[in-house]
């Protein structure tokens, strides 16, 4: 009787963890009402992941096999590819190798039933190669409801007129070919400037989403109240790029603020993606150079940062 009743046990939490895996077959293709992102029943959706790093300078870990242990162990329901644009490798530099990568994640969220951001990792406007970079995206995965573009990673001395104009014409790239999948839209100075966006925000498009980005340790009140002022105007926002410590990417966690932050996220149905799957030498890597390019990833793999994340998103996709 005690062996069936752990056997009970086990199988329940295969099929509890089964299906908080299962993002995409739970929710289908998403959509953005109002400031809400939501389901094709209509159902408010709140996605939690992981972003790798610049895909230039950690390539490793862009692999299928990353994905399905960031979705099995972490549980995440969203991972983003960031591609990173200028730097060397990048794209500018080895276009056909940067969308390997790319898409090897890409492909790996589709098979494992999670979401996936492909992200234009720049801080600069690059509108040619934008437009035929997403255009060749919006061909390949346009049909699959796995697939969130985000078109300017992190704006920095552009004005929010420059970035408007910019993103208005890789929006009619995409919805060209793809006429619905969700776009996330930046803005200036490190994704920190929406309440620019709320007082002026782009028109003519549906299923467009905001960007902000949060490092606790330097973001803290003063931005989450630009957030409210957003929201309350009507702005849909989605945290694609977030994590503990300083803006720098360095430095001590500040858990106060980074768990203010997530509360303040969860409370408001917001969306949350934390930096970064990758092993610099710096706070915001969350894994150690010993770590396997593909996990399985232990405690001993993960630096502090990576421990949170994980306790962090596995809290929260939960439920509790």
């Amino acid at each position: 009787m005690k062996g069936k009743i752990i056997l009970a046990a086990l199988l329940l939490l295969g099929s509890t963890t089964a299906t908080l895996a299962q993002a995409v077959k739970k929710h289908g293709k998403l959509s953005v009402t109002g400031t809400q992102l939501t389901d094709e029943k209509g159902n408010a959706v709140v996605l939690r992941g992981m972003s790798y790093g610049w895909h230039n300078f950690w390539p490793r870990f862009y692999n299928p096999e990353s994905v399905k242990w960031l979705r099995d162990d972490w549980r995440v329901s969203v991972v983003r590819a960031a591609m990173g644009v200028e730097p060397k490798n990048g794209y500018l530099e080895k276009p056909e190798w940067s969308k390997e990568k790319i898409k090897a994640v890409v492909d790996g969220a589709i098979k494992n039933d999670v979401y996936v951001i492909i992200d234009w990792h720049s801080h600069n406007i690059n509108l040619k190669e934008a437009k035929a970079f997403f255009t060749e995206m919006a061909q390949t995965y346009g049909d699959k409801p796995n697939v969130i573009y985000e078109i300017f990673n992190e704006p920095d001395q552009e004005s929010w007129d420059e970035v408007k104009a910019y993103s208005r014409e890789v929006i009619k790239a995409i919805r060209a070919v793809d006429p619905d999948n969700v776009i996330l839209v930046g803005n200036p100075h490190w994704d920190q400037d929406i309440h620019l966006v709320a007082d002026a925000p782009l028109t003519g498009f549906d299923n467009l989403m905001y960007t902000v980005h949060f490092y606790a340790a330097t973001h803290k009140q003063a931005l989450r109240d630009r957030c409210n002022y957003a929201l309350d105007k009507g702005i849909p926002i989605f945290i694609s790029e977030s994590a503990g410590m300083e803006a720098t990417g360095d430095g001590p966690i500040n858990m106060d603020e980074w768990t203010k932050w997530l509360e303040w996220a969860e409370k408001n149905k917001v969306s949350w993606i934390t930096w970064s799957v990758s092993d610099k030498d710096e706070t915001c890597s969350v894994l150690l150079p010993a770590a396997s390019a593909t996990g399985p990833w232990k405690d001993k793999d993960l630096k502090a940062s990576g421990i949170k994340s994980r306790a962090f998103i596995r809290k929260y996709s939960a439920g509790k």
